[in-house]
């Protein structure tokens, strides 16, 4: 048997408790006080251009032991410094510094970082206005300055 509230009248006190204990829930909170982005150094956009600052490697979390190629870049709207993983066999030899590089969300869960590297949630899709995938196969030649 529930305890609700089941008479003809009950609507305000059903829609009382709902509202109550809608703020139990993480997810009706983060939306409500939209707290992703104000965290979000992407300001809610799901790709953004940045200069290459420097080329950085971080240690995988165990038990991998890999050094994954990340460079370090600052957003051309808002100058935020964020850490961006570089995907793909001998992309960060791709990547100079003073590079224009489009990052977008690697797609962890829950926005979080993804698989064995610690506090990365970006990567790079394109470095001077040219797709990283395809400077990788060798399709295209990475453009002078």
């Amino acid at each position: 048997m529930t305890n609700k509230s089941r008479g003809m009248n009950a609507g305000k006190k059903l829609k009382g408790r709902r509202d109550k204990y809608r703020w139990k829930d993480k997810w009706f909170v983060k939306r409500i006080k939209r707290l992703k982005a104000k965290s979000d150094p992407l300001e809610g956009a799901s790709q953004a251009k940045g200069i290459v600052l420097e080329k950085v490697q971080l240690e995988a979390k165990q038990p991998n032991s890999a050094m994954r190629k990340c460079v370090r870049i600052q957003l051309v709207k808002n100058g935020k410094q964020i850490t961006s993983f570089c995907p793909g066999d001998g992309a960060t030899k791709l990547i100079d510094e003073h590079d224009e590089v489009l990052v977008e969300c690697i797609g962890g869960s829950m926005g979080k970082s993804k698989g064995d590297i610690p506090g990365v949630r970006w990567q790079v899709i394109k470095v001077n206005d040219q797709s990283l995938n395809a400077l990788l196969r060798g399709k295209i030649e990475k453009a002078r300055k």
